[in-house]
């Protein structure tokens, strides 16, 4: 191939991280670990249609620890694909585009969707809903 003297395309070494891109892949991520989490919620779902030894099987499974964190983290994963999901449709609507606002917007979904996975597991621990 020939040399020449363009320049090469930028690449993630080139470019400063911004709160948007972050965002931006996270939406896409937490919408395919929705996807692929989505297996584990059916998964509760046949074995409650099963009968109790399935299901007991299931609670096992997702009470463990590496059941626990895939549960927490596909509940974050649905509030943070929600939240960007409603920020996105604010900015459909035509708010939201200056720089300071598309900022904030960013980090408020990040933050929201914390929040609200605390407040959820804060109540099924206590509740007694994870046992």
């Amino acid at each position: 191939m020939a040399q020449t003297q363009r320049p090469l395309s930028p690449h993630l070494q080139i470019y400063k991280w911004q709160v948007q891109m972050v965002t931006s892949i996270l939406h896409r991520a937490t919408g395919i670990a929705l996807a692929v989490g989505t297996l584990m919620v059916l998964w509760g779902l046949l074995s409650l249609a099963a009968g109790e030894d399935a299901f007991n099987q299931f609670k096992v499974c997702t009470g463990s620890p590496l059941g626990m964190i895939l549960m927490i983290g596909w509940t974050w994963a649905l509030f943070y694909h929600l939240c960007n999901g409603i920020r996105h449709l604010i900015q459909d609507a035509g708010a939201g585009y200056a720089i300071a606002q598309f900022v904030r917007s960013s980090w408020l979904s990040i933050v929201i969707s914390l929040v609200l996975t605390l407040l959820v597991w804060a109540y099924v621990l206590t509740a007694g809903g994870a046992a």
